[in-house]
């Protein structure tokens, strides 16, 4: 065994077989793969193994089409055939209206990957299972490259091929401590030596956790018992022509598939398990939990009434293996928080099915630091320190029991909840405040006007409607307040600030005191990687001035990596995060300015704090930062306060708000407004697949600037031209709003893809943004877009229809 490599994979299921195929894919045949025993002797094993092309964003139905195409073909590999059960086809079941609504919009949101899916009515199920009941059915989507795979062979395929490009795979090889060096590259001991790595891959399965304790990290994965049964021959099956389609229930729990002349048949019962809490046995190898089929009782019940074949059949076997999961259900697929050098695949789920994509995507990151599509839905730093062992067990039993039902928009589950809050969570919950959760906060969505208000949710518009316009209407004629906790903030200090700051940001970067700036950063390869305000706060009782950098509450982890790694050796910048320390509270609308300014001392007149102003001043008694920004398109200041002292600046905002009628709002009223200002999300539409003159910002570069990270590939870019271009669009359609994903349509070309939507209570207009291609982007042009089957008209119109001049914002 070699002693030095550039990248060593530690596990061998398909997370780590996948990955080190695919590196030797993109060019880097000095990889080495380290097991701990044999191949696929953790999870891949017993894996039900489905391969089904539906996923609920776009990228992961990129990266499970990867994954298809590539099965198929190491199937039709001559030298080393494998069995794959490719085009069966699958239903996934719904009884309600809501459920084919999601089906309907997932089928348009695929449409724009190459991916067609169709929504069928019962009857059609039936006619296509013909061994499935339509009780209490209404339909399902269909899938017709469902499929299932042998995990075995698909892994000593993939290890084959990589040994062929000149990787290597050591058997037997545990790994059994990591030692980061100074120059951040890794050594790996083993029994069979040392092997000093340039990076290292956590593909560890359910030990996850056991690598990571090497690293000093924990991965907030979790694993839960699963049980699947084989059933004898079923005579139905048998005398078909055909293999019978997957099936996927939401209504009672279970999925099914052929298994030679039977079926395989898998639960997510109501009353499940986690495995491993508390340390997982080393001789746990090709190994299962004892059966537990009491446990499953209820959803066999359901499973019995959607398929009455199964009450007449025998069990011929049963398994009860381990299966990993996240806090959301999607994998971690990318770097390591806080290291250097060091990358993970972990919390595969649905590993079979998807690990050829998620490989292939982290193979692309590893080699060229990003992959070809947007990979934040997988991204190990969505989750930050709030993703703790138990919290992470409780969301992992909740995600199995849903595992078939999709989230609705605006849906928050209950597990897990309240993990972080500042101190009004409570005070804004006795007022009447419904909350959704942005990277583990509550953050305040609506005021539900009686105690007993409940929303439906679904993908249409619902009884919230009228209670956003409500909220918007008294930001735009008086005033409001909001708390905007979460909210990502670093100080940055050191003589060589600006300048780092300067590097980092494609465009000009103030160096004024007291004023403040929004500018991107970009990658190497000139895409969008982050947005950030850039605060100089006036000196104060410091020795020099501090800058604070503030960008979206998820990317916590994320932009402090991307900052981190980028200080120069010889720099004078320190970063020191506080977003945990401090709270935004937002005061919006024309009379933002008289409650202010009843409540903290000084001029705060337009002439004296001008718009992209900030200012350090007292709220009442409270210390506080005021910057003079407005993510509404109103009049609006965002007053940072720490959090020992917030409740402090509520209560005086409050009190001189009462004479102005102050009214709280939250971020969905947020969301209507800032469409109609044509201001932007991260990662809805700042996104690593374009760049910033692709996503209408061009007015943010600065490419006489002598350099910035990511310029000589956009300088590439803007010869070779624009592939997409971001509009906004006026929509046809009262009902309903447009949700990220789906396909605008120009006849039966996708010409499109939806990144946000909603309705636009101030100007009365029906809005989205989408990436549409060049030839569709001016002005006047006339598309379609796919909204839950029904395609409605939609007119590109100039970005930011409420006040384009903003006059309000300077007021």
């Amino acid at each position: 065994m070699k002693t030095r490599t550039k990248v060593v994979v530690i596990g061998g299921g398909i997370a780590g077989c996948s990955t080190l195929y695919h590196l030797t894919q993109e060019g880097w045949s000095d990889v080495m793969l380290l097991e701990r025993d044999e191949l696929t002797s953790g999870t891949t094993w017993h894996s039900a193994a489905q391969v089904t092309n539906f996923g609920m964003t776009q990228t992961m139905v990129g990266l499970k089409s990867h994954s298809i195409k590539l099965y198929q073909e190491l199937a039709n590999d001559p030298e080393y055939p494998i069995n794959y059960h490719h085009g069966d086809g699958g239903i996934r079941l719904a009884n309600t209206e809501a459920q084919l609504d999601g089906y309907r919009h997932f089928a348009s949101m695929a449409r724009g990957m190459g991916v067609e899916f169709e929504v069928i009515d019962a009857a059609e199920c039936a006619r296509r299972h013909p061994l499935i009941a339509t009780d209490g059915l209404l339909g399902g989507l269909w899938d017709p490259m469902d499929g299932d795979i042998d995990p075995a062979q698909l892994c000593q395929a993939l290890a084959r091929r990589a040994r062929k490009a000149g990787a290597e795979v050591h058997r037997h090889t545990p790994v059994t401590a990591l030692r980061q060096l100074k120059d951040d590259t890794w050594e790996v001991e083993t029994p069979k030596g040392t092997i000093h790595a340039d990076i290292v891959v956590n593909a560890g399965g359910y030990r996850v956790n056991e690598v990571g304790a090497m690293m000093g990290v924990h991965h907030p994965v979790a694993s839960m018992e699963h049980q699947y049964f084989l059933t004898e021959e079923i005579p139905a099956i048998k005398d078909l022509d055909h293999r019978v389609p997957l099936l996927r229930c939401p209504i009672s729990d279970y999925y099914s598939r052929q298994e030679k002349n039977g079926l395989l048949v898998g639960f997510y019962e109501q009353d499940c398990k986690t495995w491993g809490m508390d340390g997982i046995d080393p001789k746990f190898v090709n190994a299962l939990c004892p059966d537990d089929l009491d446990r499953v009782t209820d959803v066999l019940e359901g499973a019995f009434e959607r398929m009455p074949a199964l009450m007449e059949v025998g069990i011929h076997t049963v398994v009860n293996g381990p299966i990993t999961y996240t806090i959301d259900g999607a994998p971690l697929v990318g770097p390591i928080p806080g290291k250097r050098n060091a990358y993970c695949i972990i919390g595969l789920r649905a590993g079979l099915g998807e690990g050829g994509g998620h490989g292939w995507l982290l193979a692309q990151q590893i080699v060229h630091g990003e992959a070809c599509y947007d990979t934040w839905v997988i991204d190990p730093r969505r989750f930050t320190t709030h993703g703790n062992v138990e919290l992470t067990a409780l969301k992992a039993i909740e995600d199995y029991q849903n595992e078939f039902r999709f989230h609705f928009p605006h849906e928050h589950r209950p597990a897990g909840r309240p993990i972080k809050t500042t101190p009004l969570t409570p005070v804004l919950a006795a007022g009447g405040a419904e909350f959704g959760v942005v990277n583990g906060w509550e953050r305040v969505e609506y005021i539900k006007p009686t105690p007993e208000f409940e929303e439906t949710l679904g993908f249409r518009f619902n009884e919230t409607h009228d209670v956003i316009a409500a909220e918007v209407a008294a930001v735009q004629t008086g005033v409001g307040l909001t708390e905007v906790n979460g909210f990502n903030r670093f100080e940055i200090t050191g003589a060589d600030a600006h300048d780092f700051l300067d590097r980092m940001f494609c465009g000009h970067v103030t160096r004024k005191k007291g004023r403040v700036g929004l500018g991107y950063l970009l990658n190497e390869q000139g895409m969008l990687k982050s947005e950030a305000t850039v605060a100089n706060l006036p000196a104060g009782n410091a020795s020099s001035a501090r800058i604070w950098y503030g960008s979206a509450a998820a990317s916590e982890f994320h932009d402090m990596d991307w900052l981190a790694a980028h200080i120069g050796d010889k720099e004078d910048v320190t970063i020191r995060s506080l977003t945990n320390d401090w709270t935004i509270l937002v005061l919006a609308g024309p009379k933002a300015r008289d409650v202010l300014a009843a409540v903290a001392r000084g001029d705060w007149s337009a002439e004296a704090f001008p718009w992209l102003s900030v200012r350090e001043a007292f709220v009442g008694i409270a210390p506080a930062m005021v910057m003079a920004v407005s993510f509404s398109g109103e009049l609006a200041y965002e007053i940072h306060v720490p959090n020992a002292q917030l409740y402090a600046a509520y209560l005086a905002l409050r009190q001189a708000g009462d004479t102005h009628g102050l009214r709280l709002f939250g971020s969905r009223a947020v969301d209507s407004m800032r469409l109609e200002k044509g201001f932007l999300h991260w990662k809805s539409e700042i996104l690593t697949e374009f760049d910033p003159f692709e996503t209408g910002l061009g007015r943010f570069v600065k490419m006489e600037k002598r350099a910035f990270i990511g310029k000589a590939a956009l300088e590439a870019r803007l010869a070779a031209g624009p592939s997409k271009r971001l509009v906004t669009l006026a929509v046809d359609c009262t009902d309903r709003w447009a949700q990220p994903g789906a396909s605008v349509m120009l006849g039966d070309a996708v010409v499109g893809t939806v990144t946000s939507g909603d309705w636009g209570h101030r100007t009365g207009l029906n809005l989205a943004m989408a990436f549409v291609d060049p030839e569709q982007s001016t002005v006047s042009t006339q598309v379609e877009i796919d909204m839950l089957g029904t395609r409605y008209p939609a007119e590109v119109i100039p970005a930011g229809p409420y006040d384009p001049d903003f006059g309000r914002v300077r007021a």
